[in-house]
């Protein structure tokens, strides 16, 4: 299924970061997102994952197809590995954990606490999450923090996997992961200031 996003107006704290912004991503496809830190890229995303609501414009194609990966790696740190990804794959509906395992070298680590991995080996079990959602269209928030060169190797070949299998991709990085995607630079879309038409205008 093709996303379609056409003349989205969205904000933060109420006031409007990115506007009259339109782009497509169909399947099989993968689209990186680009703009300046503080432009509104985690707000667009939160909003296409449907987290809040857009000020305007239209979103096509997201209902229940989107699997959304934010800063935070979510999650439960009492639990294992293991028991992590089949909590999340029973939240979605899916059977079987072990292509993620597989997929981020986690079996290893499969029966220890999630509380008490390293700060990289949480965030490989984070990104691991979004091979059991089942989701086609995959929304990622600054997927490589915390990875070494090696983790960031597999986040790439995990997303080449999934866009082999039709699935698709809008990843907000500062990093080139050799992905064979085209880049939605967010510059253009900053939204303009509104003008101050009176003087009590200035202090709200």
């Amino acid at each position: 299924m093709t996303l379609i996003v056409t003349d989205l107006s969205i904000t933060r704290g109420g006031i409007p970061v990115l506007e009259h912004l339109s782009f497509q991503l169909p399947p099989g496809k993968a689209l990186i997102l680009r703009g300046p830190n503080g432009i509104g890229k985690t707000t667009l995303l939160r909003t296409l994952a449907g987290l809040q609501p857009p000020l305007k414009g239209q979103i096509q194609g997201a209902e229940d197809q989107i699997a959304y990966a934010s800063h935070s790696d979510g999650l439960k740190p009492t639990l294992t590995v293991s028991e992590n990804l089949t909590f999340w794959a029973s939240v979605f509906g899916t059977n079987g954990i072990q292509t993620a395992l597989d997929a981020f070298q986690l079996n290893e680590l499969a029966d220890r606490h999630a509380g008490n991995l390293s700060a990289g080996q949480k965030r490989r079990l984070g990104l691991a999450r979004m091979l059991v959602t089942g989701r086609p269209i995959w929304m990622l928030d600054e997927p490589t923090v915390s990875l070494d060169r090696n983790a960031v190797q597999m986040f790439a070949d995990a997303v080449r996997a999934h866009l082999g299998q039709g699935g698709s991709a809008l990843i907000a990085t500062h990093i080139d992961l050799g992905l064979d995607g085209e880049v939605l630079d967010v510059g253009p879309n900053k939204a303009k200031p509104k003008p101050i038409d009176d003087f009590d205008g200035g202090f709200l």
